[in-house]
């Protein structure tokens, strides 16, 4: 997904919001973040608010503090889930 596009969505959250009160609205953009955004856009998300000039709302923002960061895949370790069933892989015996 492109930058442009991940600020644009989490401005579109904190505009829905500005009604609320701060107190109430940045649970509630952290929550919806949380809830319906994918890791990889959450990673993106994380990414841009290195940048300090991404563009996103202030309540944006404040609200950042309390979203999830995703997990990071380590590429160095063997699956621990077989890819096709998605069951846990059989340990193998040394």
């Amino acid at each position: 997904m492109e930058q442009n596009e991940i600020v644009r969505m989490a401005n579109q959250i904190a505009s829905f919001f500005k009604s609320y009160s701060k107190a109430e609205a940045i649970p509630e953009i952290a929550g919806h973040i949380n809830n319906f955004w994918e890791p990889r856009m959450r990673s993106q998300f994380f990414t841009l608010l290195e940048k300090s000039d991404a563009g996103f709302d202030p309540l944006v923002l404040d609200a950042s503090k309390l979203v999830r960061r995703p997990e990071t895949r380590r590429f160095d370790m063997p699956e621990a889930h077989d890819q096709k069933s998605g069951l846990p892989k059989e340990p193998k015996e040394a």
